[in-house]
C-alpha cells in the first residue's frame, strides 16, 4: 500500500512538473503591467489634441510617473516647461541686450530687443499665475472660474510671446534677428501645447468638478 501511494505520489509530481514546463514559456512571455508605460500611452493620446503633438510628448513623457492619468498634472506641468522655456529666452534676450550697444541699425535691434523681453516677462508673470491658479481646485463655479482665468493667463501669455517679434520687422535680416525670431517661435510651441492641454483639461473633466458645487 506505502509503495502505492509512493508510485502515486511521483506520478503526480513527475505530471505536475511536465504540465510546468510546457506553460513555462507562456508565463515568462506574459509582461507584468508597467504604469509607466500606461502613463505615457496617456501623455501619447493628450498631445494628440495639440499643435504640437511631437513637441508636447517629448517634452512631457519624462514626467509620466508623476502624472500617470491626471489631465490637470499633465496640463500644470505642460505650463511648468513653458515658463522654464521662457526664463530661459529672457536670458538669452539679455545676453545679446549687452552685445548691443551701437547706434543705427544696433541701436533699432537693442529697442526690439527690449520690447521682446518685456513681452517675455508678461509671459512668465501669466504662466506662473496659472500653475498657482491650478494648484488648489475649487468646485462649482469656482473652478468655472478658476479655469476661466488660467485659460485667459495662457492665451496672454501666447500673444505676448507672438508680440515679441513684431519690433523686429524694422531690423534687417541677419543672424541675431533669425536666432531670436527662431527661439521665440520655438517657445511660443509650448505655451500653444500647454493652452491646449488646458483645454482639453476642462473639457475632459471640467464638467464633473463644475457639477461639484
Amino acid at each position: 500500500m506505502a509503495a502505492k501511494l509512493l508510485q502515486n505520489s511521483s506520478f503526480l509530481f513527475l505530471l505536475s512538473l511536465a504540465t510546468l514546463l510546457f506553460l513555462l514559456p507562456t508565463i515568462l512571455a506574459v509582461k507584468p503591467s508597467n504604469p509607466n508605460n500606461n502613463a505615457t500611452d496617456f501623455i501619447r493620446k493628450s498631445c494628440n489634441a495639440t499643435l504640437y503633438p511631437d513637441i508636447c510628448y517629448t517634452s512631457l513623457s519624462r514626467y509620466a510617473k508623476a502624472v500617470q492619468h491626471n489631465s490637470a498634472q499633465l496640463a500644470r506641468i505642460a505650463i511648468s516647461v513653458s515658463l522654464s522655456k521662457a526664463r530661459n529666452m529672457m536670458s538669452h534676450i539679455t545676453t545679446l541686450s549687452r552685445q548691443t550697444n551701437g547706434g543705427g541699425a544696433e541701436a533699432r535691434a537693442a529697442a526690439a530687443l527690449h520690447d521682446c523681453y518685456s513681452t517675455f516677462d508678461d509671459a512668465v508673470d501669466q504662466m506662473q499665475r496659472s500653475i498657482n491658479e491650478m494648484k488648489h481646485f475649487g468646485t462649482g463655479e469656482k473652478f468655472k472660474f478658476q479655469m476661466s482665468n488660467v485659460q485667459t493667463w495662457m492665451s496672454a501669455a501666447l500673444t505676448n510671446e507672438e508680440t515679441c517679434t513684431d519690433g523686429f520687422d524694422v531690423v534687417f535680416d541677419g543672424p541675431m534677428k533669425s536666432d531670436v525670431c527662431n527661439r521665440a517661435s520655438n517657445v511660443k510651441k509650448f505655451t500653444s501645447n500647454g493652452l491646449a492641454l488646458v483645454n482639453n483639461f476642462v473639457t475632459q473633466e471640467g464638467g464633473h468638478m463644475m457639477g461639484n458645487s
